[in-house]
């Protein structure tokens, strides 16, 4: 068993910055999240990860970030028989124990030092056990398993903060995700919803903000956020919405995307919000529920978020 600062001394300062597991106990699915320094070693890890199979399902980078899907337990790691020449990387297993992740990381060739001196370096790491030689580089291969804090992902949407002559909600979301004490700061969105909705603003856009938060850490952060909210919103109708999990329920979706194009009421989105746990807190009213759960809706939909859907349709 080793540290990070161990492995910092042995092999000089490199270039993970920050590793974050997000777990989804009910879907079986983890969340990890890899920030890098630079764009080439994240497009190609993601690339290689994808390849060897194990227990990841999907890819995304985002700049410098790498953001993996992943099933919770173990897999079959599949190199492939080029891979004692080109090197490859896998992520064998995702292991929840009490409020730990347990990561199993395989690494061959150049792709060794990836994952057996680079991102064990990574913010969030605290634990770092090799499962072989520790000798990273060269022909070598390398198995090691490394411990991070067990986080969830909670989800805050906010609407109706503004009025006609001042405010902006997507400025108040993003203030309260940069000032707030607790969780990590993941993702800011901007929804846009049906312009043509009677009693709109100015833009009609709600916003989304997601964290990822240790088990202990929810009702501090709903808390800290209900205040901040309150504290500076303009509206007379301001909500927010929490929802914690992985996956957006497929309802959820629907009414974000109906949100976009019809015109919902009140209790449209307190009878979705029932039915898919997703808690409603009036700040100062109640009009707000709508743009509130329709951007926890829309908060996965990529650049559709921020989108009418004739934005999307090809004449």
């Amino acid at each position: 068993m080793t540290t990070p600062d161990e492995i910092r001394k042995r092999h000089g300062s490199m270039f993970a910055k920050r590793l974050i597991t997000l777990v989804d106990e009910k879907s079986s699915k983890a969340r990890l999240v890899e920030e890098c320094c630079a764009q080439g070693p994240v497009e190609w890890d993601a690339i290689n990860r994808l390849r060897s199979r194990g227990v990841i399902e999907h890819v995304e980078v985002q700049g410098t970030t790498l953001i993996m899907e992943a099933r919770l337990g173990e897999g079959e790691v599949r190199f492939g028989p080029a891979s004692k020449d080109t090197g490859g990387q896998a992520l064998k297993s995702v292991i929840v124990n009490d409020d730990k992740v347990e990561t199993t990381w395989m690494g061959l060739a150049g792709a060794s030092v990836g994952v057996g001196a680079c991102l064990p370096q990574a913010e969030g790491v605290e634990k770092v056990e090799f499962l072989s030689d520790e000798e990273v580089g060269g022909a070598r291969a390398v198995e090691l398993k490394l411990t991070t804090p067990l986080r969830r992902r909670l989800v805050i949407g906010i609407d109706d903060t503004d009025t006609k002559e001042k405010g902006a909600t997507w400025v108040l979301g993003l203030r309260l995700a940069r000032e707030i004490p607790y969780g990590i700061f993941l993702s800011h969105k901007i929804i846009q919803l049906n312009p043509n909705a009677p009693q709109k603003t100015t833009n009609c856009s709600s916003t989304a903000v997601s964290f990822a938060v240790l088990p202990g850490e929810k009702d501090r952060v709903v808390g800290w956020a209900r205040d901040f909210i309150s504290d500076n919103t303009y509206s007379k109708e301001t909500v927010m919405a929490v929802f914690e999990g992985l996956d957006v329920p497929p309802r959820l979706t629907k009414f974000g995307a109906e949100a976009k194009e019809t015109i919902l009421s009140t209790h449209d989105a307190e009878h979705a919000a029932d039915a898919n746990k997703v808690r409603l807190v009036e700040i100062t009213g109640s009009r707000g529920a709508i743009g509130a759960l329709a951007a926890i809706g829309c908060v996965d939909l990529g650049l559709y978020s921020a989108g009418l859907p004739e934005d999307f349709r090809r004449t």
